[in-house]
């Protein structure tokens, strides 16, 4: 069996997106990643059924939902923070490990909301939405 650990993933970024210059780094500042896959679907019922409805897949959709530690002098965070203070597009990788596999893709900023607990460290919970991209969303390493 080929089981996989949460602290075995690793949530990689890039500044400008996947064809931005520079390569890949890690998002170390991170905890409780999650990586959401949905896709959506037309009902094609029709009587032939036998009273069953029937679904066919249309189009995918993913957003990553993580949380950060306030953190301005770390360079990972600043981007995030960046990409959403500015619209801007940033490329994510979210893999089950450092050459494991899942989705590459180009991300929106769509969530950056802060909590300041009293006996936490300050905190950011970010969601990002895959965007228009001249790369398309792929599945690497597998």
């Amino acid at each position: 069996m080929a089981i996989k650990l949460g602290m075995e993933a690793v949530l990689n970024y890039k500044v400008g997106g996947q064809g931005g210059g520079g390569s890949w780094t890690g998002l170390a500042n991170t905890r409780d990643v999650t990586l959401n896959l949905e896709t959506g679907g037309a009902d094609v019922t029709t009587r032939a059924n036998s009273g069953w409805r029937a679904t066919v897949a249309t189009l995918k959709e993913a957003s990553v939902e993580f949380e950060m530690v306030w953190d301005t002098a770390d360079a990972g965070f600043t981007a995030i923070k960046n990409a959403y203070l500015n619209n801007e597009a940033i490329g994510l990788q979210v893999l089950d490990g450092p050459a494991g596999q899942g989705l590459q893709a180009d991300f929106m900023i769509t969530n950056f909301s802060r909590s300041e607990a009293l006996e936490e460290a300050i905190s950011v919970s970010v969601t990002a939405k895959v965007t228009y991209s001249a790369t398309a969303p792929s599945w690497i390493g597998g």
